[in-house]
């Protein structure tokens, strides 16, 4: 699963935990959630790996080295990178790329191109590896039925289409909320971790000359004797660390300690265990490599197993979709994306969220995948390499923190940020050989992202400007109003704006035409606080200018969702009075025609008026009530 994102996977706020709960109720929910995608790796990791070995597995280095290099690979990065350094950067408990971004944006004290970008790549890429992993995960446990005891030849055929069934299923029950279930996430995750413990314990004595895979030195030796085959062998053993950015990303949920005690304790020895044991287990019989995971299951549990596997890349897949929900939450909320419908699925659990185009975009995106790929090794080409861009632009954003927020001489940020960044850049150069053989198709489609992200952010500024360049300024406009006062109209006015300075599209149309001023008119503009979360105290603020006029400021977190009618209930204690159903809500609607000469190319014009159409009504997305809305529109060139 990726961040990512920040993703901040809001399975979560599923479990509703309160922060009165255990610490261990935290870290068993952790589990669940964060380690889904992590827990699901030794399906196909060890026997993608041995696969591209020069002796094809066979060879006792070969065994010694690919598990030494997974063991290794889960220390040096999951463990120092992640749980020890990355996690202490956190913006306000939340982590993840956007809160990242966020984050060093803040300690940068000004809007950074670079960082904003970074983010912006990061959150692309998020989506592709979204994509991928509920296909490999529940592709990769499937495939289990191929080996099954005496019906697995007659059950092979139909593989892909159980996954699809299982996957679409998935898809169309995200929007009644999976709150209902999500408490058995970690437990059931939990029984899938000490399974792998204890089928690693129960293979591990059929060779314990095994345990010499522990050592650094046969995972380097086994990279010097394959050469640059070697190299390419690295893409393969990254699979086993997919899923590692999600300790990042889902801190906010259950806090630092919890995820840290559940990797320690519970999740890193049962996974270091079970790749020892498939190790052992292909040591002492060679035929083993081709699918070392489920030649380890005895016949006599295989079903449970086989069925618990399944669960556990269910759970894995759907922190990865709801990751996505969260991630698409804090983008709009930040301006990445134009405004898009977020409905809530839990009326008193707040990370419960469902984005309906977030949810078929994924589930065309999986199947398509399913179906051109067919197998999970095939799958495994096309994976890894988003998960390792992300984790770069986690680093770079992390050098920023080090020298900006903790403010350390450049040559410790240098020191810190560099030595994760050699590693990551290993495993990205490694997975880039796969790009022909479908590493292409994230990438893709993370470029394909990253420029609908530049164009709605690019768009929207133009717009600003072109608005600001032809309007009034509102203090200007009271004046005028002062000396030749128009008639005036009971009740209040609200004029929703993103420049405060200005006088709003709606006011001045409502002047011109109507030629009526409201007694009481409020100028409101909707900010995005850079932290995950805003006070309620410090939510609505209120500037008057004169008598006529007062600007309101509502300010939300990124990881909130806009309510304006329960922002404007705080302005009462402000001493600000108004009855919400004898209010007009006034909205500028502005229809945007493309311009060859002047702003975006004309190219970037046409998909930025497409966002501006397809993008959520404001009405709905600040839940204000549609009877007091009115609209008034302005025609724009970009």
């Amino acid at each position: 699963m990726a961040d990512q994102a920040g993703a901040a996977v809001d399975v979560a706020d599923e479990t509703s935990h309160s922060p009165q709960e255990g610490f261990w109720a935290l870290a068993l929910g952790s589990v669940g959630v964060v380690f889904g995608d992590i827990g699901t790796s030794p399906l196909y990791a060890m026997r993608e790996a041995l696969a591209h070995s020069k002796s094809g597995g066979t060879s006792e280095l070969a065994v010694l080295g690919v598990v030494s290099l997974v063991i290794w690979a889960l220390i040096l990065i999951v463990t120092v990178k992640y749980v020890v350094f990355l996690m202490r950067a956190d913006n306000k408990g939340e982590g993840g790329t956007l809160a990242l971004m966020a984050l060093a944006q803040r300690a940068l004290g000004h809007r950074s191109t670079i960082v904003f970008f970074l983010g912006v790549i990061g959150a692309a890429l998020f989506y592709g590896d979204g994509i991928i992993t509920p296909a490999v995960s529940v592709l990769g446990a499937i495939e289990g039925l191929k080996d099954a005891p005496g019906i697995g030849h007659s059950l092979a055929p139909f593989v892909v289409l159980i996954s699809a069934g299982i996957l679409v299923g998935l898809f169309m029950v995200q929007s009644r909320g999976t709150a209902s279930v999500a408490r058995f996430f970690g437990p059931i995750t939990a029984v899938w971790f000490l399974t792998l413990a204890a089928l690693g314990v129960y293979h591990i004595a059929d060779d314990l000359s095994i345990f010499r895979a522990l050592s650094p030195t046969y995972g380097v030796a086994f990279l010097i004797e394959n050469g640059f085959l070697g190299f390419v062998i690295l893409g393969s053993v990254f699979l086993a660390v997919t899923g590692a950015e999600a300790l990042y990303a889902d801190m906010g949920h259950f806090g630092k300690a919890p995820i840290r005690a559940a990797w320690l304790f519970l999740v890193l020895p049962s996974l270091a265990l079970n790749y020892l044991g498939q190790g052992a287990l292909v040591l002492a019989n060679h035929e083993a490599r081709h699918n070392p995971f489920f030649m380890m299951i005895p016949d006599l549990v295989y079903w449970p197993v086989q069925i618990l596997a399944a669960a556990a890349t269910i759970i894995a897949s759907q922190a990865v979709i709801t990751g996505a929900f969260s991630m698409t939450q804090q983008a709009v909320q930040l301006g990445l994306f134009p405004r898009i419908d977020i409905r809530r699925t839990s009326e008193t659990q707040a990370g419960q969220i469902f984005v309906p185009q977030v949810n078929t975009f994924l589930m065309l995106g999986v199947l398509a995948l399913l179906f051109t790929f067919q197998t999970s090794s095939h799958l495994a080409a096309a994976y890894g390499i988003a998960v390792t861009g992300s984790m770069f632009v986690d680093t770079l954003l992390f050098f920023v923190i080090i020298k900006y927020m903790w403010k350390r001489p450049t040559w410790q940020a240098a020191l810190a940020a560099g030595a994760f960044g050699c590693l990551d850049i290993v495993f990205i150069a490694s997975n880039l050989l796969k790009f022909f053989h479908g590493a292409w198709l994230p990438l893709a489609l993370g470029g394909g992202l990253v420029v609908v992200m530049w164009t709605w952010t690019r768009g929207a500024q133009i717009l600003t400007e072109k608005t600001r360049r032809d309007s009034v300024p509102l203090v200007e406009l009271s004046e005028i109003l002062k000396a030749r006062a128009p008639h005036r109209a009971p009740g209040t006015a609200i004029f929703l704006t993103s420049d405060p300075d200005v006088a709003p599209v709606a006011l001045m149309h409502n002047l011109k035409h109507n030629k009526v001023l409201h007694e009481k008119n409020v100028i409101l503009t909707v900010r995005t606080a850079e932290t995950p979360r805003v006070k309620e105290e410090d939510r609505v603020r209120i500037e008057p200018i004169n008598d006529d006029f007062k600007k309101v400021f509502v300010t939300y977190g990124f990881m909130e969702s806009p309510n304006i009618p329960k922002a404007l209930g705080l302005c009462r204690k402000l001493g600000l009075k108004f009855d919400i159903m004898a209010t007009s809500f006034f909205l500028g609607r502005r229809s945007v025609v493309p311009s060859a000469q002047s702003g975006m190319p004309l190219w970037q014009d046409k998909i930025f008026i497409f966002l501006m159409k397809n993008a959520a009504n404001p009405t709905d997305f600040y839940k204000i009530p549609p009877g007091r809305v009115v609209e008034m529109g302005a025609q724009v060139t970009v």
